[in-house]
């Protein structure tokens, strides 16, 4: 039974095994924002899941772009060798791809986890003063510095470093993070811009911030390796960011050499009104894909294997980003290729759960048999190589 989900995709010098890629998701583990053993332990599951693609949380480029005191970020040598181990594991134990998420919070940094109740958190208790592109208000972030261009200058090149620090840990893979109401989304919004100079105002000035980062990291990463960007595409506010703009967005992008867009939403306000539903993101990524002209990534609400294989079936995405789906499950994609009639490879020390190995070989067998199966399950590994990439 053939599949796109788990057929190859390749770009630039990249080729994932299949289409299944791991939604980055905070973690809210962080040590001073080193990654720690919590990152080894959830990132190395799904490197051993034969997902296509394993993405961090939102690593930040700098201290005071972090969400909260306990992210994450890739922005000095201490926070480099952390996120290096992490790496580094899940290559040893697993056929996936990694990338590295790279983001910056805003105005939206400075809060407790997600699972705790959003405050502003003070100097006190681990926090700092945010910074935006405007002044703005709300009941559970701090109010933030309003960005001189010495300050833009300063966070741009703080991007470049980041980006700098992961190729030299060998990540396969960068997204970058302009989604969700942080830093990026906050200058392309009108909701939160108010700018008067040449980073506020029209729509191209207002994504001046953004393409200009993506300009500079796409100059300071290898030319082989892929770049791509996770976007809100609507603010779901009346008069906010909308399609059409994440559909002009796409194209600038697309000319500035993006290899693919993560169509997610939201974000920015909490005057946002979502209708949520099973996939209720995937006509985003298909505008962005067939308008735009760039590759998408869908996500939101994507549960089950048909479901994923329909969306790209019908040309609406090129990959599938999956979270908490995966949470649940961090073997459905062996689920998923049981469905399809998929043949993975396994990590050795699991095989003999795979269906090949487990619907036939019995530990009461002699050894003959045992050798003679494993034979077997050998060469149709080597064959899955030969016609699914893997």
């Amino acid at each position: 039974m053939s599949s796109m989900l788990f057929s190859p995709y390749t770009m630039r010098g990249l080729t994932l095994d299949n289409r299944i890629v791991l939604s980055p998701m905070c973690q809210y583990a962080g040590e001073n924002g080193k990654a720690t053993d919590w990152h080894v332990m959830h990132l190395g599951q799904y490197a051993a899941s034969n997902l296509g693609l394993v993405i961090t949380e939102a690593c930040g480029v700098e201290p005071r772009g972090r969400i909260s005191p306990w992210c994450i970020g890739l922005y000095n040598d201490e926070t480099q060798e952390a996120l290096a181990r992490v790496v580094k594991f899940c290559k040893e134990v697993g056929s996936a791809k990694f990338g590295v998420q790279l983001a910056h919070a805003g105005r939206k940094a400075s809060v407790p986890p997600s699972f705790m109740i959003r405050e502003p958190l003070g100097p006190e208790k681990g926090g700092w003063t945010p910074i935006s592109p405007s002044y703005y208000e709300d009941e559970i972030h701090p109010h933030p510095e309003v960005m001189d261009l010495e300050t833009i200058e300063s966070v741009q090149r703080s991007w470049v470093d980041s980006t700098k620090r992961a190729a030299q840990i060998g990540v396969d893979l960068l997204e970058l993070h302009f989604a969700h109401g942080y830093l990026v989304n906050q200058f392309m919004s009108p909701l939160i811009n108010k700018r008067e100079d040449s980073y506020g105002g029209s729509r191209g000035n207002r994504m001046r911030f953004g393409l200009e980062i993506f300009e500079l990291c796409r100059a300071a990463f290898p030319a082989d390796r892929p770049i791509g960007v996770r976007i809100s595409a609507v603010d779901w506010v009346d008069g906010g960011w909308g399609l059409e703009d994440s559909v002009a967005l796409a194209s600038e992008l697309k000319q500035r050499g993006c290899d693919y867009i993560c169509a997610s939403s939201g974000g920015v306000t909490l005057q946002q009104k979502i209708t949520a539903g099973p996939g209720y993101q995937v006509p985003f990524a298909d505008a962005v894909r067939n308008r735009g002209g760039v590759a998408s990534m869908a996500v939101g609400q994507i549960w089950e294997p048909q479901q994923a294989e329909d969306i790209l079936q019908a040309g609406q995405a090129d990959m599938i980003a999956i979270a908490r789906r995966l949470l649940a499950n961090p073997r459905w994609a062996w689920m998923a290729a049981a469905q399809f009639q998929q043949f993975l490879k396994y990590p050795p020390r699991y095989r003999v759960c795979h269906p090949k190995m487990g619907n036939t070989l019995n530990f009461t067998d002699s050894p003959e048999k045992k050798r003679q199966l494993i034979h077997m399950f050998q060469a149709e590994q080597e064959m899955s190589v030969k016609s699914y990439g893997a």
